[in-house]
């Protein structure tokens, strides 16, 4: 991250604006809508004593040398500064606002291109409502009472989800403040009368890795999570986009390294929701395919809690489509097998198999696969780190799988892999247009 994102008070507070002209009509009017003193002076007059005491200035003279100038000028006298359309000279930015009544949100690309933060502003401000500042004024009505009567944090954080996304906030997005408020005080009394917290666990699918691939219900429950419960294969980028004060646990299990058992993550679940908690079981790719989810539930069903199922992309069909790969084909692949490395056994003509975590045994594989009576030169791919920017993908024939294998691992640091046998494995080997990506 090139700057950090921050709100400043400005009101009441002295903005100096050095220049004339649109650009700096625009920065001034901009402070001011913060409250803030703005005093515009005009370039050629400006001096250092005319920046004492300034909260922040702003350089707009249209000329490289007077800017230059003028932002000396604000430096000795210790302010900070920006100065229109030269990021080298500038202490601060200013990004693209989208400004909902009060709720702000603040784009930038680290002046890299003002272009896209424009882009990306207009699309943010088609999805906010126009009325969401009143959903903000409702909360803060409620905020001291909800504090004194709600003590478990935990159930805060619901509370105010629940107006925020319920009710009372659908009224106020409708106009009809007096209404949001009255929902809003039954639903804190029911709060207050309920003093058992009630936990839930949602298992969740990451997908194959790529951010962008998380459904948009898992995106939420990502910011709704107390703690989260991850896979080690669950990649960072992935986490990132979890409520920064949610709990983060990694419960993973790696081939070949000491981690959590299955019973300890069950355990590990029940716990926490009894505790009241909202809990993400986050798995990478599906968590009905190779993910021992139904495992979890059964520990839920069986304690009497909550709980939700959130699907993901699973492995096979994110790492296949980024590969450019069909598992089906009308003329050459008219059915798919999901297995696992250990429990390879054959793969029919016409029929497409996808091994999960087998590269590691890929021997194995390939000597089941050859007992079953597959032809040793069907097509296989090796596809590791599927739908990631370091996606790698290695093609050959199954009766080399093997050293394929082999020589997959030694090109690169070795992430989660999957193989594909079939004739539509070929289709890897297949140069893919340009910026084709799977979505």
């Amino acid at each position: 991250m090139k700057h950090l994102p921050l709100f400043f008070d400005l009101a009441g507070r002295k903005v100096v604006v050095a220049g004339e002209g649109p650009m700096a009509d625009r920065r001034a009017d901009l402070a001011r809508s913060a409250g803030a003193d703005v005093r515009r002076l005009p370039a050629a007059t400006i001096q250092t004593v005319d920046f004492k005491g300034a909260a922040a200035a702003f350089v707009a003279t249209g000329d490289a040398e007077s800017d230059a100038a003028v932002q000396k000028l604000a430096k000795a006298a210790g302010v900070p500064v920006n100065v229109a359309d030269r990021p080298a000279l500038c202490d601060f930015i200013l990004p693209a606002i989208v400004d909902r009544d009060g709720v702000v949100v603040a784009i930038s690309t680290g002046g890299a291109s003002p272009t896209l933060a424009t882009v990306l502003r207009g699309r943010i401000e088609a999805a906010l409502p126009e009325r969401l500042g009143a959903i903000a004024r409702l909360a803060v009505t409620f905020r001291a009472q909800v504090k004194a009567l709600i003590r478990d944090p935990a159930r805060r954080r619901a509370f105010f989800r629940n107006l925020v996304d319920g009710p009372a906030g659908r009224l106020a997005l409708a106009g009809d403040e007096v209404g949001a408020r009255r929902v809003a005080l039954g639903e804190l009394d029911a709060a207050r009368r309920h003093l058992a917290p009630e936990g839930i666990a949602h298992i969740v699918g990451a997908g194959p890795g790529d951010p962008d691939l998380l459904t948009l219900r898992a995106a939420q429950l990502l910011q709704e999570a107390d703690a989260i419960l991850h896979d080690d294969l669950v990649p960072p980028a992935i986490i990132a986009r979890a409520r920064r004060d949610a709990e983060l646990v990694s419960v993973g299990k790696r081939k070949g390294r000491t981690g959590w058992t299955q019973a300890e993550i069950d355990a590990e679940l029940v716990r926490r929701v009894r505790a009241g908690q909202t809990v993400v079981r986050l798995k990478a790719g599906d968590p009905f395919v190779f993910g021992r989810g139904g495992e979890e539930i059964d520990a839920l069903r069986a304690a009497g809690l909550a709980y939700s199922i959130v699907p993901g992309i699973t492995a096979a069909l994110g790492c296949a489509a980024a590969a450019g790969i069909p598992l089906t084909h009308r003329r050459i692949a008219s059915s798919v097998t999901f297995l696992s490395g250990h429990s390879a056994e054959g793969a029919a003509g016409g029929n497409t198999t996808v091994i999960y975590m087998g590269a590691t045994e890929a021997a194995s594989v390939r000597d089941r696969l050859l007992g079953a009576g597959t032809d040793p030169t069907t097509p296989v791919a090796i596809v590791e780190n599927g739908t990631r920017p370091d996606q790698r993908v290695s093609t050959g024939r199954l009766g080399d799988l093997a050293r394929l294998a082999a020589v997959h691992s030694r090109s690169g640091s070795a992430g989660p892999s999957l193989i594909i046998v079939g004739d539509v494995a070929a289709y890897a080997a297949i140069e893919s247009p340009p910026l084709a990506k799977v979505s």
